[in-house]
């Protein structure tokens, strides 16, 4: 809990590791993630680093894998993650992940040649099969019609007869073996535009045929299927021969030999089933063989990857570190947490005992001025209001955390908006399914960005939905009815039943108009035991009463909300020491935020309190908090006075308020310059002081100046202190104070947000009800049985999508802005860094990179 409210203490540390134990000593501590690395090489070139060498042997390596890791994927085999983490491999076992990856490699990429070169094959001798099929059919056909060329239908046209007479003799003098033909196979999609190409070169003096492969054919460089077309072309000639081959060769078609004779095709054909039929059964074996490789390799596939990450996260936190002058230490420093420093003291210890050296480990404290990073402790349940925190800007060290506070700020003013129990209850069941399945869920990578961004913020979700419940139940607002749990206090007077729930529900069902609530009427006041009656749900002027009720609400609970901001920046004051902050900014902001808006809380609350239902001339508060400044110095009417005196008490309240704001402006500014003439005077007056020549004083000088030379070594370089500047100084005290009035009149306007959006929520819930679910509700029978089932259904699914996907996300957006800007400016700056420290858990999960 302390970490979470103020980060932890860090201290910089120097640590002094044997070259032989280096590498050991750096792999318990990325185990036990809890250092972060400084580079101590910053103007030097990556590629002229010390161990340069071993990160790009791991880039290889990472490579090979990536490769594999493809192939398996190609493969369609998952890839096993049986959760284990095996610890960083040992320097000289480098070499051995080394050769393991190369010869898995070179078989893989034979294996994928010899299983492309034989599909290739087996392409081939397919398309010759169908080639071998197609072309007897078109000689068929050519017999045919030599057969038949003198038999014509009286009913075919002239051009009809002229082209069975030019494919007759076309068969004729190819037989006799005038013309010659070339065969082969094309893309489906090429084959227009190669038959137009071959009539117009060759001038209309080739016989284009073609005929589609019913079967797709699987391209073996690519594996996707493509279509293609047998053709065959006759001409006549060694000229058109050459013509027809280079357009062949143009549109990248495959010419396969085809004999002529049909005794010759039967054969070949023959020979070309039984080499298919054997060479498929060597593509089967070769698969096989193929798909165990790559089962084998898959089982490993993880852990392979874990240990190269961790070998070269290792060698590139090494590439930080200095040597000594002895080439034999190396030196880092690096940023720890001083309530873990025995861990990582017992770390080391654990890396020089595992590398077997005999020259211990030595760790250091630092000092310096640096400003250390920022380490808030967090688990699974406060990560996700850190992560809230953090996205505006990370805290300064040691600043007060926003996030303690945001667990319960944040659920709670996001509820004030989303007031529906039934809402926040769906929510909270979603939020709880989350949770209770987390350590499957956390494994699950195909819900994209959106379902890792809910689930990562799973317990912010569930808050958001038990706080709606409450907020529901105070609302009395259920998926826009209300809940009659303990019946109404309109009905809990004398003998009059004018306003009884039962003669309300009656003049509703009538639909008489104007079916308005006067609290005026009520003889007896008796209120709801908790939250609103449910009466004003039958109410004409219910929008009204909540209307004044909520906006009330939201401004309380933005006062108060913006007064714990400022409280806070006096644990930061009191923190770092800095006394002028609390005397010049602190105690002039809470007068100036209560002697206005403390003083509207208080009126609200005194208003609830002193008048009734049958009160006559209720001020205005609204008018009463304008007039304090409008009005100033003048009396108050009878009719706008809520108690006596009040004139003279908001005159004070304004004299305050205003004061406050030169007060704020001025005083630090004037105090920082007095301050800092002065100790600019009391150095002047040191530097001119003589030196004491007594023996005892100055050899007690010496020793002083011996200490602080020796504490250089472990003194980090530090920027020299800027020399005072008046004007910037005033000027930026001139802007936080601007910034802090106007902002506290802004900010109050911006917290009426709940307001509106709390109003908006429950009437579009109340017309979503009313226009789709409650139509059901009026049919009966049969017909009234399938309206309420479909009905439900879409009314469900409006409810899901509408009210709690689109009005959550639009609540939740406007809670995140009442926190970054109404809340956290008060007290927070944000612009420290973030602790990052050396971590195998960070990097094999991908929030770090290396």
């Amino acid at each position: 809990m302390t970490s979470l409210f103020r980060s932890e203490e860090m201290t910089l540390c120097q640590l002094f590791l044997q070259s032989e134990s280096a590498y050991a000593c750096v792999s318990e501590l990325g185990e036990l993630g809890l250092v972060e690395f400084r580079d101590l090489n910053p103007d030097v070139n990556a590629f002229q680093r010390k161990f340069v060498n071993e990160v790009r042997r791991c880039d290889e390596m990472e490579r090979k894998l990536r490769f594999l890791q493809k192939e398996i994927e190609r493969a369609e085999i998952p890839i096993a993650d049986t959760g284990e983490n095996p610890d960083a491999p040992h320097p000289r076992e480098m070499i051995d992940l080394e050769a393991q990856f190369e010869d898995l490699e070179n078989e893989m990429k034979d294996s994928n040649a010899n299983y492309e070169a034989l599909q290739r094959s087996f392409l081939e001798l397919t398309e010759l099969k169908h080639i071998l099929r197609k072309t007897q059919t078109f000689f068929a056909e050519a017999e045919q019609h030599v057969q038949h060329q003198h038999i014509g239908d009286g009913a075919h046209n002239a051009t009809e007869e002229m082209t069975l007479l030019g494919e007759s003799e076309l068969a004729a003098t190819t037989a006799a073996g005038r013309l010659g033909f070339v065969a082969g196979v094309i893309a489906r999609e090429r084959v227009p535009a190669f038959e137009r190409l071959l009539w117009r070169a060759c001038r209309g003096n080739v016989f284009f045929k073609q005929a589609e492969i019913e079967e797709a054919l699987e391209d073996p460089g690519t594996g996707d299927e493509v279509h293609k077309c047998v053709f065959i072309v006759f001409f006549q000639g060694d000229q058109l021969k050459m013509r027809v081959k280079k357009i062949c060769e143009g549109f990248r078609a495959t010419l396969y030999p085809c004999p002529e004779s049909p005794a010759e095709r039967r054969e070949m054909a023959i020979g070309v089933m039984t080499r298919i039929n054997d060479l498929q059964t060597v593509l089967t074996q070769t698969f096989d063989h193929r798909h165990r490789l790559l089962q084998t390799m898959a089982k490993n596939m993880n852990v392979w990857f874990i240990k190269v990450k961790k070998i070269k996260s290792i060698y590139h936190t090494m590439n930080m570190f200095n040597l000594d002058v002895t080439q034999k230490c190396l030196i880092a420093e690096c940023w720890c947490p001083v309530d873990d420093l025995d861990k990582i003291q017992l770390a080391i210890k654990r890396g020089t005992e595992r590398s077997g050296s005999s020259v211990p480990s030595i760790l250091n404290r630092m000092h310096t001025k640096h400003e250390p990073p920022t380490f808030n402790r967090v688990n699974k349940f406060t990560s996700g209001f850190q992560a809230i925190v953090d996205a505006y800007g990370v805290a300064n060290y040691q600043e007060v955390n926003p996030a303690l506070f945001t667990v319960i700020t944040f659920p709670f003013l996001f509820s004030v908006m989303f007031g529906d129990c039934g809402h926040g209850l769906i929510m909270l069941v979603f939020a709880l399914w989350l949770v209770l399945n987390e350590k499957k869920l956390a494994s699950f990578k195909e819900g994209g960005e959106m379902f890792d961004t809910i689930f990562a913020g799973r317990y912010i979700v569930m808050l958001m939905g038990l706080f709606s419940i409450y907020s529901g139940l105070i609302y009395n607002d259920c998926f826009s009815k209300s809940l009659n749990i303990f019946g109404t206090g309109w009905a809990e007077f004398g003998n009059n039943e004018l306003y009884s729930l039962k003669y309300l529900e009656h003049q509703v069902e009538l639909k008489v108009p104007n079916l308005i609530l006067d609290p005026k009427n009520v003889t007896r006041d008796v209120p709801y035991y908790f939250g609103i009656d449910p009466a004003w749900q039958l109410a004409t002027n219910k929008l009204n009463f909540l209307n004044s009720f909520k906006m009330k609400l939201s401004i309380i609970f933005g006062v108060i909300h913006m007064t714990f901001g400022v409280v806070l920046s006096l644990y930061n004051h009191k923190h770092f020491n800095k006394p002028v902050n609390i005397f010049c900014e602190f105690i002039p902001q809470v007068l100036f935020l209560m002697c206005i808006f403390g003083y509207l809380v208080i009126m609200i609350f005194y208003k609830w309190i002193a008048y009734n239902t049958h009160s006559k001339n209720l001020p205005s508060l609204l008018l009463a908090l304008i007039g304090m400044f409008l009005n100033f110095g003048k009396a108050i009417k009878p009719e706008d006075q809520l108690y006596a005196g009040q004139q003279s008490v908001q005159t004070l309240l304004v004299i305050v308020a205003v004061l406050c704001i030169p007060w704020m402006l001025a005083v630090k500014p004037f105090y920082l310059r007095h301050k800092a003439k002065s100790s600019a005077s009391f150095k002047k007056i040191e530097s001119n002081a003589p030196v004491s020549t007594n023996n005892g004083d100055q050899s007690h000088h010496n020793e002083d100046e011996l200490i602080h030379h020796d504490d250089q070594h472990l003194i980090a370089e530090d920027d020299e202190e800027e020399e005072f500047d008046f004007g910037e100084v005033f000027v930026h005290q001139a802007i936080h104070t601007i910034e802090y009035c106007l902002g506290c009149i802004s900010n109050t306007a911006s917290y009426l947000r709940l307001w509106a959006l709390s109003l908006a929520h429950a009437q579009l819930s109340e017309v979503l009800w009313n226009m789709v679910f409650q139509m059901s509700l009026k049919r009966t029978g049969a017909i009234g049985f399938i309206a309420i089932f479909a009905l439900f259904g879409a009314w469900a699914v409006l409810t899901i999508a509408i009210l709690l996907v689109m009005e959550g996300l639009s609540a939740f957006l406007h809670t995140l802005r009442l926190h970054w800007v109404e809340f956290m400016n008060k007290f927070y700056t944000g612009l420290g860094h973030k602790f990052q420290p050396f971590s195998f858990k960070l990097i094999l999960s991908g929030e770090v990179e290396i």
